[in-house]
């Protein structure tokens, strides 16, 4: 069985809805997987924006520690208890939805399952994306990725 992401809220390769924009309502979407190999102990999500003018991209929402047995976050979360959400480049912990610069063209929003060899990875909400994918780096058992398009076109 393959490890499979999806959500509700769009399809892989649609324009992300404008709940999910910054300036329209910066609501996390619905995630649900499945198919998580064996000896998967946890999860972590994130949403990372490659096309962000800044030479390292944007992490718009990091989340570590969701309990194994938790397969779907609902729309606008909340995450499961026990879970930690890291800080994003706006500076806060928490999901920060899509802001691309006017007229820079259409962002890629990947939004990322990982299932985790361990129960508890070392990070806290005071923690950047490098620091989770850092630590989701020695943990990965596997991951699937669905990746949503938005474009300010101011």
């Amino acid at each position: 069985m393959a490890f499979t992401l999806t959500s509700t809220d769009f399809k892989d390769g649609d324009v992300l809805p404008d709940a999910h924009v910054k300036a329209l309502g910066n609501t996390s979407p619905q995630l649900a997987w499945s198919g998580a190999p064996e000896g998967t102990k946890s999860f972590a999500i994130t949403c990372y924006d490659p096309d962000a003018p800044t030479g390292s991209g944007f992490w718009h929402w990091t989340v570590a520690n969701i309990p194994a047995e938790v397969s779907e976050i609902p729309t606008g979360g909340p995450v499961p208890s026990g879970a930690v959400e890291g800080r994003t480049d706006y500076g806060a912990p928490g999901f920060g939805g899509a802001a691309p610069p006017p007229g820079h063209g259409p962002h890629r929003y990947i939004f990322t399952v990982f299932a985790v060899g361990v129960e508890k990875l070392d990070v806290t909400p005071d923690n950047s994306g490098a620091v989770f994918g850092f630590n989701l780096h020695f943990h990965t058992l596997a991951k699937a990725s669905i990746t949503a398009i938005y474009e300010n076109k101011g």
